[in-house]
């Protein structure tokens, strides 16, 4: 593991119009991690990828990724450079197939190996290569998810950015998509989790950083954020 995080925020301050969202969030991602942020609704985790993907920008400090400062970068540029981002109600194209939306998250690779990216996420995710010709608009919420997840595995993330996997999806599902969260990890992938299930996101992470009205109140491993007794009663129905 280097010894320079593949992803650091510093000093992050972005606003809503008047309304100061984010306030002054700073983290690190290493590589071969998962960092999860967690908090309650509307604490600012999504604001916060949002502002790592380019789509917010903040007024003040730096967005650093493999030692690139990315404030003017576009957004589109930041996928070529390796940050794939699942954005939250997982937004596949509804009238496209599962295939031509994987196709559209290559749209930064070289075509020549695209039919060999396909198989991967097919091995990946054996239920989209069933569905491959269906529909993107047809498919479970859980079989959406797993297809954005695809579609940003097509575009060889250096970081995975998740925002919200779980959300909408029945227990077993959810069950499943950390499942292939926990694999992707396993077969080297470093991934961003944001998401509102606290325990099991934290089961699996290596680090993660507690927000709360726009800023990082605790910050810990995965398993001491899960065994603190504040954690516990403020997100873990402890």
């Amino acid at each position: 593991m280097s010894n320079e995080p593949v992803l650091k925020a510093e000093d992050l301050n972005v606003y809503y119009g008047s309304i100061h969202a984010i306030k002054g969030v700073s983290f690190e991602v290493y590589e071969g991690e998962i960092v999860t942020l967690i908090g309650a609704n509307g604490a600012g985790k999504s604001t916060t990828l949002n502002t790592v993907s380019g789509i917010l920008r903040s007024r003040t400090g730096a967005v650093t990724f493999l030692g690139e400062n990315l404030r003017r970068v576009p957004c589109h540029k930041i996928v070529e450079r390796g940050l794939a981002l699942v954005p939250e109600g997982r937004r596949i194209f509804l009238q496209m197939t599962v295939e031509e939306n994987l196709e559209m998250g290559a749209f930064t690779q070289p075509p020549a190996g695209v039919a060999a990216d396909l198989e991967q996420v097919y091995t990946l995710f054996p239920r989209l290569k069933e569905r491959r010709k269906q529909i993107g608009g047809t498919l479970s919420g859980g079989e959406q998810q797993m297809l954005a997840m695809g579609r940003a595995l097509m575009s060889h993330p250096k970081l995975l950015m998740l925002d919200e996997p779980s959300m909408g999806l029945a227990p077993i599902l959810v069950e499943q998509i950390f499942r292939i969260i926990r694999n992707l990890h396993g077969a080297g992938s470093t991934i961003l989790l944001v998401e509102q299930n606290a325990q099991a996101a934290l089961s699996i992470a290596n680090r993660g950083y507690v927000l709360e009205t726009g800023k990082v109140v605790t910050t810990g491993t995965g398993k001491e954020l899960l065994e603190s007794p504040e954690i516990k009663k403020a997100y873990l129905g402890g």
